[in-house]
């Protein structure tokens, strides 16, 4: 039964259903929907809308159902959508009173609370794998603390930085998705629950109440707005996008990281693919599928924008599309992130390799300006002296650490015996003691600050 059926002398068209019935997805609201008629129920009994043993009754009834899902008792069919299949199903069990659920409602707020709920459940598993992998990350950051490694700029060697400096920059984004995610989370949690279609009701209802039971910070303000904003969609796939985004950095950096070129990392067979032609191939298949579901989260970002931009007060059924992209971004970045942070401890340093490579292509060349500026040359000046340095040795096929005291003297007098050690790798890394630098200390530091603030999540 067709919970708007009455108006009509025909039976709806069997292509009409098949386009707009909504249960096939929807379904995954059913635990949101009967939470949220749980605490409507017991607002209308509180308020004297429905008689107290009514609004007990119905409750059992809802408490039933709920079981008989959870145990797989009950299949999810035969209704248009979640909310229909529901009401019919507590009818069924209770009576008339189940007709009396409804009282002081309507699908549009009732739908939009039901995805309000869902979207707010979503946040805390996000969260949960979120804190997962800045956890992995942090053990990468641990292990590499004592070694160095080139820092990169336009894909081209830079500086020599501690190797913990690396992982620890993607920690601060992922701390960044989890600020963000309860910023989101705390805008979601505003109850349109009460709205009515449109314009409220007539009955004395309490919708602080209602948030209460709800555990949502406050009733929505505007009931026209309440039913119609899908803001809260749009802003959790905009989190699952730029999760995503900071997934595909973290993704392409490793994939080249562990290319024989690089040679940086080795990711474990365990989480690696073979080549059905190439005996020799080990392939970072994980991360390259993570990189391209990337663009599928994006996609139904822009879906969503797409479907709000033109859509009238109040609701309307454009934003019946609101869910199944929100819900296939929900599965795929969880999944990405949960395999990140059981990958992500099983890549092996290659250190030695990424101590020769943070020491070539003069990865040290600041810190030999650095030098002359602090013995009171201009910078300007200690760094066009630096490049005449960096000309010489491509020309006489030297590197800065195999030059002589003396062939630096040759381009200034304010260099001295020390330079040579000034030149390697982890003396310029460890230089870096600022705050926020890729010095060990500095990373060391970075790392206690991540714990701390991840643990507040």
């Amino acid at each position: 039964m067709k919970l708007w059926e009455g108006r009509f002398s025909k039976p709806s068209a069997k292509s009409l259903e098949e386009f707009n019935d909504s249960l096939p997805f929807d379904c995954k609201l059913w635990r949101a929907d009967i939470k949220g008629s749980l605490a409507h129920v017991k607002m209308l009994g509180e308020c004297g809308v429905i008689a107290k043993d009514e609004a007990e009754k119905i409750t059992a009834g809802l408490e039933s159902i709920y079981a008989d899902i959870d145990e797989g008792k009950l299949e999810l069919c035969g209704a248009e959508d979640i909310h229909s299949f529901v009401e019919n199903e507590l009818v069924a069990r209770v009576g008339d009173a189940g007709k009396k659920l409804h009282t002081a409602r309507s699908r549009n707020d009732q739908v939009a609370t039901d995805f309000r709920i869902y979207v707010l459940d979503a946040y805390e598993n996000l969260t949960r794998n979120l804190k997962n992998l800045v956890g992995s990350l942090v053990v990468m950051a641990e292990r590499g603390v004592k070694y160095v490694m080139p820092g990169y700029t336009h894909l081209r060697k830079a500086q020599p930085m501690c190797a913990g400096h690396f992982f620890n920059a993607y920690s601060e984004m992922f701390l960044r998705d989890l600020e963000r995610a309860a910023e989101c989370a705390e805008r979601c949690a505003v109850l349109p629950l009460g709205s009515g279609a449109l314009a409220g009701t007539s009955y004395p209802i309490d919708r602080q109440l209602t948030a209460r039971y709800l555990g949502f910070n406050s009733p929505c303000e505007n009931s026209l707005d309440g039913v119609s904003d899908r803001d809260f969609v749009a802003e959790f796939l905009f989190v699952c996008s730029l999760i995503m985004a900071h997934l595909s950095r973290l993704c392409e950096d490793i994939i080249l990281y562990s290319t024989e070129e690089f040679g940086y990392f080795e990711i474990s067979d365990e989480y690696s693919t073979g080549s059905s032609i190439m005996p020799q191939k080990k392939n970072p298949d994980i991360p390259e599928l993570m990189r391209g579901k990337t663009g599928r989260v994006y996609g139904h970002l822009m879906a969503i924008l797409t479907c709000i931009k033109a859509v009238p007060l109040a609701y309307n059924k454009d934003l019946q599309e609101d869910k199944e992209g929100l819900f296939d971004a929900e599965k795929q970045v969880n999944s990405c992130l949960s395999v990140m942070a059981e990958m992500l401890p099983n890549i092996t340093l290659k250190t030695e390799r990424m101590q020769k490579a943070a020491e070539s292509e003069f990865c040290c060349a600041t810190d030999v300006a650095d030098y002359l500026a602090k013995r009171g040359l201009p910078f300007r000046d200690a760094h066009a002296t630096t490049g005449k340095i960096v000309r010489w040795c491509i020309e006489n096929k030297r590197t800065l650490q195999n030059m002589k005291p003396e062939d630096y003297k040759k381009f200034s007098p304010l260099f001295d015996e020390d330079i040579c050690k000034v030149v390697r790798a982890k003396a310029c890394a460890d230089a870096r003691t600022s705050f926020g630098g890729a010095a060990q200390s500095s990373v060391k530091r970075n790392i206690k600050s991540i714990k701390k603030r991840v643990a507040k999540y």
